[in-house]
Order: C-alpha cells, then sequence, then structure tokens
C-alpha cells in the first residue's frame, strides 16, 4: 500500500470528509437554535407551519442526523435522511424555474449542488449497508 493510499483510507480522513458533508446541517442547526426568531421567520418565508414547531423539528433532525453520521450510531439512517431532508428542501428552496433570469443561475446552482448533497449522503448510506452486511 503506497502513502497515498494510506493517508486517504485513513479513519480521521472519512471522519473529516464526513464532517464537511454534514457542514451545512450543523451550521443551520446551530444557527436556528441560537437564533430561534430568524429560523421562524425561515419557515415563514418557505410557508412551512406551524413554523415555531416546523423550527424545532428541522433543528432536532438537522443537528441529530447530522450527529448519528459523525458517531457512526445509525448512519446508514441518519444519511438517508439528509438525503431525503436535502431533496424535499430543495423542491421548497430553490425552485429556480419560477425565478426570472439573471436570478435564476445562482438558484438552479443552488439547486444541483443540492443534489450533489443528496448524492453524497446516498453513497455514504450504501458504504455503511454495505460494511454491515460484511461484519
Amino acid at each position: 500500500m503506497n502513502a497515498l493510499t494510506r493517508l486517504f483510507t485513513a479513519s480521521a480522513v472519512r471522519w473529516f470528509a464526513l464532517l464537511f458533508l454534514c457542514s451545512a446541517y450543523l451550521q443551520g442547526g446551530f444557527n436556528k437554535a441560537t437564533d430561534f426568531a430568524s429560523a421562524i421567520a425561515e419557515m415563514n418565508h418557505f410557508g412551512l407551519s406551524p413554523a415555531a414547531p416546523m423550527a424545532v423539528a428541522v433543528i432536532v433532525f438537522e443537528l441529530g442526523a447530522a450527529l448519528m453520521i459523525l458517531t457512526g450510531f445509525y448512519r446508514w439512517l441518519g444519511a438517508l435522511g439528509l438525503a431525503g431532508f436535502t431533496l424535499m428542501a430543495t423542491f421548497v428552496a430553490n425552485r429556480f424555474w419560477e425565478i426570472p433570469m439573471p436570478d435564476r443561475f445562482m438558484v438552479a446552482n443552488a439547486f444541483f449542488e443540492h443534489w450533489g448533497l443528496v448524492g453524497g449522503f446516498l453513497l455514504v448510506a450504501w458504504h455503511d449497508l454495505r460494511e454491515r452486511s460484511h461484519d
């Protein structure tokens, strides 16, 4: 095994990759928890009601699922949850086809970047379930 392979197969690299993948959800959950009024405003902006319970649910879900992934506790379930959450949120928040040019470009980029996150979480779930089936 060469040095590059040893480096990129190290458990620390895997953990940091998972941390980076979860970073938006950790940051989002933390920010919503520390500025609950803004979390409620965000729910209202996207037409989600009742806003306060929805904000609490999103905070708990974002932080909880990210921690499941980082700790390995039902990692596959946390990853599938964040994949589904991200997919739904993408269609709520990034409806680029409804936005006039030139703003459409930026929102379309965000839409497809979120699809990349969905794919990343599906890969995390796939790898975790595959590892569990081989144990």
